[in-house]
This record gives C-alpha cells, sequence and structure tokens, in this order.
C-alpha cells in the first residue's frame, strides 16, 4: 500500500498518537470549552470507546507541567503546533505546560476478589508518587510530610492513608510548585461496576467515596478536576456534598463533539484514505448516536473498519464494537423480559421505537431492579439513542424516545437474541411436539408452535425463513428423529423432514411451511401447502430410502400463531 499514516487501532495516549504519527481527529478544543465554563469537576458519562481515555492524556499532555525524576522540566508545546487550540490565543494558550497534574486510571481494578482490586487500585496511586518523587528533593515539603509521602510510596501505609492519599499529594505538589492542582480520573466507574458483578459492591463504594471525597471535596489544592465513565453514580454517595460537580452525559449538548467523530470528521477521514465511497455504508453501520443534538460516529468501529478496508483484511463492515464491550447487559434484559419488554425488544429491532422514563443517576446496584432502569442502562452506555423526548406533567419527568443507533448495535441486538433463544430451547423438552406430530395430533403441535412463538423474541420479519430456523430449532434436539431441511426431492425441496434412524420399521414426517398476513387465511394456506407437496412429489426421495410409513404436514404462520394440518 506504499507510505499511508497510520490508524491509530487502540492508541490511546495522546502523546502517542502525536509522535508516532497516527492519523488524529483534532479534538484539542475541549480543552477551550474547560477553561471556558470554568466548572471546578466535571465528570463526562459517555459509552466505551468513545475516546474518553485519549482525551484524557491530551489534557494531561497540556496541561502538565512534566518533570523528571531529577526535576528537568519537559515541554510538551511541539504535541500541540498545528492543532486548533493553538489558534484560541494567548488566553488558553498561556495554561500549557502550568500546573502539576495527577492522573490515574481505574480500570486496572477490574479484578475477581477486592483485596486484588485494592491493590490495583493501590499500585495506581503509588504509580502517581512515583512520577511525582522529584518533590522530595530540597526542602519545598517538610521532613514529616517526606516521611509519610515515602509511606505511600514504599506501600508502608494502611488503608486509610491511601484513602487520603490523592488529597496527600495534591498538597504536596501544591507546595512545591506553588500551583494548584489539576486531578484527571478515568474510567471511574469500572471498579464499581466489577465489584458489583463479583459480589464486593460496598467494599468497593465505600473505598472509592473516601477516595474522592478527600480529593474533590476538601481538597483546598484542588484546581479543577475531569472525570470520565460510563454513568453518572450519584446514589452511593461518591459525591454527596460535591456541590461543584458538572455532570456531562449523553443528553446534554455541552462538550457533545469531543467524543465520537462528527459527520464533517468522518467525511474527512474517508477522503483521506481514498475510501469516500463507503461513506453510506459507514454511516449506516457506526452512525446514529445522539449527544445532546449532536450525531456521532462510534470512533472505534469506524477506525477500525477503515483499517481492515485499506489492508484488505475485509470488504464487509464488521460489529467491532461488539468485541471490546460486555453484552452481558443486554443478556440481563433478554432473560428477564416479561411479555411487554419482549414486545418492545421486537419492536427495537424491526427498527422502531420505544418510551421510556429517564433517571440519569441510576446506580449499579439499582439496574437490575426494574425493567427501566435496564433500559436506562441501555441508552447511557450507548446500546440505544434518543430520537425524541417529552415532559410528562403529571409525573415530573422526561420520557425518551429510543431506537438501536445503527446496524452494528442491531446486530448485537439480533445475535445475542438468537442466542439466547437457542439455549432456551435446549433447555426445555420439546418431546410433546415430536410425539403429537408422529400421532397425528394437530391441534397439540399447534398449542406448543405457538405457545413457543408467544415465549420468544422474533425479528419482526415474519418471514418464511424466520419460523424455518424457528421450528427446525424446536425439532432438532429430540433423540428419536433426524431433521433435514430444504433438501431436493421430486420437483422441488421440501421444507423439514424428520426421520426415523431405523427406516425399515421407522417414519418420516414432512412438513411444509407457508406465512399469510390474514389470520382468516391460515386453514386454507395449510391446505395449499398440503397440496404442494403432493404437487411437487416431496416423498419421492424419501420412499427412494426405503420409508414406508410417511406422515405429511402443511404448517402455517400468521405473526406468533401456528396451525398445522394433516393430510
Amino acid at each position: 500500500m506504499g507510505n499511508i499514516m497510520p490508524i491509530p487501532i487502540g492508541v490511546e495516549f495522546y502523546k502517542d498518537m502525536i509522535s508516532e504519527g497516527y492519523y488524529y481527529v483534532d479534538k484539542t478544543l475541549l480543552i477551550y470549552d474547560i477553561l471556558t465554563k470554568k466548572s471546578k469537576v466535571t465528570l463526562f458519562a459517555h459509552p466505551r470507546r468513545f475516546g474518553k481515555t485519549l482525551a484524557q492524556s491530551m489534557l494531561q499532555a497540556y496541561f502538565e507541567k512534566e518533570m523528571l525524576p531529577d526535576g528537568t522540566v519537559i515541554d510538551n508545546s511541539s504535541y500541540f503546533q498545528g492543532k486548533r487550540i493553538m489558534e484560541m490565543g494567548e488566553e488558553y494558550t498561556k495554561h500549557m505546560g502550568q500546573y502539576p497534574v495527577i492522573f490515574m486510571s481505574l480500570k486496572s481494578a477490574k479484578q475477581p476478589r477486592y483485596d486484588m482490586a485494592y491493590k490495583s487500585l493501590v499500585d495506581e496511586i503509588i504509580h502517581e508518587y512515583n512520577r511525582h518523587r522529584y518533590i522530595l528533593k530540597g526542602d519545598s515539603i517538610t521532613e514529616e510530610y517526606k516521611e509519610k509521602y515515602i509511606s505511600i510510596l514504599k506501600n508502608k501505609a494502611d488503608s486509610i492513608v491511601f484513602a487520603k492519599s490523592v488529597a496527600f499529594l495534591s498538597e504536596c505538589l501544591e507546595q512545591y510548585h506553588k500551583q494548584k492542582v489539576i486531578i484527571l480520573i478515568d474510567e471511574y466507574d469500572v471498579p464499581l461496576e466489577n465489584a458489583y458483578f463479583e459480589g464486593f459492591y460496598d467494599q468497593m463504594v465505600s473505598f472509592i467515596r473516601s477516595l474522592f471525597e478527600s480529593a474533590l471535596k476538601t481538597n483546598k489544592s484542588l484546581g479543577f478536576t475531569v472525570i470520565t465513565g460510563c454513568l453518572r453514580i450519584s446514589r452511593e454517595s461518591i459525591f454527596t456534598g460535591l456541590n461543584n460537580l458538572k455532570v456531562v452525559s449523553v443528553l446534554d449538548n455541552s462538550y457533545a463533539e469531543y467524543f465520537g467523530f462528527t459527520q464533517e470528521e468522518t467525511d474527512k477521514i474517508l477522503s483521506f484514505y481514498g475510501i469516500d465511497n463507503r461513506s453510506e455504508e459507514i454511516k449506516r453501520w457506526y452512525n446514529g448516536y445522539l449527544f445532546g443534538s449532536v450525531e456521532v460516529y462510534n470512533p472505534w468501529s469506524v477506525i477500525n473498519y477503515i483499517y481492515d478496508l485499506i489492508y484488505q483484511n475485509t470488504n464487509y463492515p464488521k460489529p467491532y464494537w461488539s468485541n471490546t464491550s460486555s453484552n452481558s447487559i443486554i443478556h440481563e434484559l433478554i432473560e428477564k423480559a416479561d411479555d411487554i419488554t419482549k414486545r418492545e425488544l421486537e419492536e427495537l429491532v424491526a427498527g422502531g421505537t420505544i418510551e421510556k422514563p429517564v433517571y440519569e443517576d441510576i446506580t449499579y446496584g439499582d439496574v437490575y431492579k426494574s425493567q427501566d432502569n435496564l433500559w436506562n442502562f441501555l441508552f447511557f452506555t450507548g446500546y440505544l439513542k434518543k430520537t425524541g423526548e417529552r415532559w410528562d406533567e403529571q409525573l415530573q419527568g422526561i420520557y425518551l424516545y429510543l431506537a438501536i443507533p445503527n446496524k452494528e448495535i442491531s446486530y448485537i441486538y439480533r445475535n445475542t437474541i438468537m442466542e439466547w433463544s437457542t439455549l432456551r430451547i435446549q433447555s426445555q423438552d420439546l418431546s410433546g411436539l415430536t410425539l403429537s406430530l408422529e400421532n397425528g395430533d394437530c391441534v397439540t403441535a399447534s398449542d406448543i408452535i405457538t405457545e413457543q412463538l408467544l415465549d420468544t423474541i422474533s425479528f419482526y420479519d415474519y418471514k418464511e425463513d424466520y419460523y424455518h430456523g424457528f421450528l427446525a430449532g424446536l425439532l432438532k434436539n429430540n433423540t428419536k428423529y433426524y431433521v433435514t431441511s430444504n433438501r431436493e426431492s421430486g420437483l422441488g425441496r421440501y421444507d423439514l423432514v424428520l426421520k426415523t434412524h431405523r427406516i425399515r420399521t421407522g417414519k418420516a414426517i414432512i412438513l411444509e411451511l407457508k406465512v399469510t398476513d390474514n389470520i382468516n387465511n391460515m386453514e386454507n394456506t395449510c391446505i395449499k401447502a398440503l397440496e404442494q407437496i403432493e404437487k411437487l412429489h416431496y416423498d419421492s426421495s424419501i420412499i427412494k430410502e426405503g420409508y414406508t410409513d410417511i406422515i405429511k404436514y402443511g404448517v402455517c404462520f400468521y405473526k406468533k400463531e401456528c396451525l398445522v394440518m394433516i393430510k
């Protein structure tokens, strides 16, 4: 392919992005907005893989007065030459390289036990202490402070000290630099989500609360803080009393263009790599997320697809995001779905919308307490998008109209539904269905198939191939018959045939499937199916095999109704 600008797959750190010459979608005006809005503590709650870590590392590179252990100052200004922030004037550029910065990512705390998660957080704290150990030289901090600093650095402190260690590091840094401290916390909710699923939620909430309260609420050395995660988590009291907290979620217009690729940015990158002809395809698959009123693309999926196109790894779009984010929440929604939720899922997958109340401060502990909470979680984590909203005067709350953003997310829903349907069918005893078919009991067969249809989640196509796969799935796990489908026989191809392994004393069952758009035509449609079996001699190949006991059925479907008739 010659020399082309490398595509930043998995590049999370801004300085690496620039120094290694990757294609960079310039988001540096985030710095301008943060300085202009002057929020003391800003929480960005956006879906995973939408550029939050890259944004945090960019803020660090811009603001930090970065120093080596010997006290040598590192000049980061070259990383911003030619970037949009440099056009904003001296009022904003004067802040470059002027502040001590504490940067912490909490994603390493995704561990199976609390002691391991706690140790991971401690290691992250120690890493920051080690990065700033230059302050131990000279007399900028007292000997008492130095002793405490070293005890933390060498992991000799207890949990209470570590819970207040970020605030203490802030104080030390302010004394050394004579400047307020910027604190950047990335993926703050990963330890909480993980702890919930692993069973040590209360312990983790208690530690994170103490860490945040001391660092963000009562910290006189704090300049400002930027926190990133997927959800706003307030009911755990992590942010209790923090009246200077500004939460920016997918509902907000402010900062919306800094997370994800806008249409203009996507068009530009496609043009740069000479694949403008893929624009509509990429739009269908990876666009459709609405942050405030700004429509954005999933950046992770876009760059992965561009990479695969350029290096000829694929010629078709793929669900890249499904490989990076846990889809367990969709599994949970489906497994616990009542009849109403099943119909809502069908409506969504069909491209429709549903209406739900919005709860911005949902917690991981609350997620599974109601279906509405599950829907909210799906919305705030990117599995649904807002298409409209209304204010309910009686309930005094906002209701959102929700839809699936694009084909990539639709694929995740469909795939998850199919997995769930397969496992559900496999776990059931459906011997009554095969027994009714071999005994000519059409009423029982019709009832069993209809009950299964009512209990499942369809893709709302209601086409023959859907019913074909569905019925084959119901029949294939029986122990007496093996199922074949779409085989040539006579003058055509039959839909489904069940055959016993024994031929001379065995049995074969032919099922021809039809779909009608009128419930009153079900019986006539079954008759047409039976006539087709005879007209096209679907039994000819079965007779040649040696089967003599052959039963023939016409099966008609109308939405979630099934009628079975025997010849």
